[in-house]
């Protein structure tokens, strides 16, 4: 592993910003999304054994699904640590460090049937949606209106997601026992 001399800029270290937004106000916020970014992660690694376990009837309909699902965490993860860097901080980046930071729990390492599955996802996307809600109040009440925005665009998703792993759950189903 290469090492460089210097440090660019150390972790948790907040630097003046362009988008001037004073760094009290910029570290509270940076805060809050390495919260977001670390649970968004752990979503995404959730969401994605999923995926690739899922069995049964409804098979193709339930990868397919989970393969977006994981590409929108993905995508949310991207925004989140972007406008961190955007506001002078650095976005949370390896497993444990993420782990660190996350205030969701994933599930262990095993297998479930997909129903337990889906009721866990189910779980961590509606802890994730609460705390988004409260960081878009912590960015707007700050004055960072711009990642409030963001934090909306994501949580319009986020809740979308939720919303079709709850049809999913729903006990009417064509398949037969």
């Amino acid at each position: 592993m290469a090492t460089q001399e210097h440090v660019r800029r150390e972790f948790g270290e907040v630097e003046e910003n362009e988008l001037r937004l004073d760094k009290e106000k910029s570290e509270q916020v940076i805060n809050a999304l390495n919260q977001d970014l670390a649970d968004t992660y752990t979503l995404y690694h959730q969401v994605k054994k999923h995926h690739w376990n899922v069995e049964g009837a409804e098979f193709r309909d339930l990868h397919l699904f989970l393969g977006d699902a994981a590409g929108n965490a993905e995508e949310a993860a991207d925004e989140l640590a972007e406008r961190a860097q955007a506001l002078g901080g650095t976005p949370i980046a390896g497993g444990k460090a993420q782990e660190e930071h996350a205030s969701v729990e994933p599930e262990g390492q095993d297998v479930y049937d997909i129903r337990t599955s889906l009721e866990n996802d189910l779980e961590m996307y509606g802890d994730i949606i609460e705390s988004l809600r409260d960081h878009i109040d912590l960015a707007e009440n700050l004055g960072d209106h711009a990642t409030a925005q963001i934090l909306r665009e994501i949580i319009v998703q986020t809740e979308e997601d939720a919303h079709h792993i709850e049809h999913y759950l729903e006990d009417d189903t064509l398949v037969l026992d």
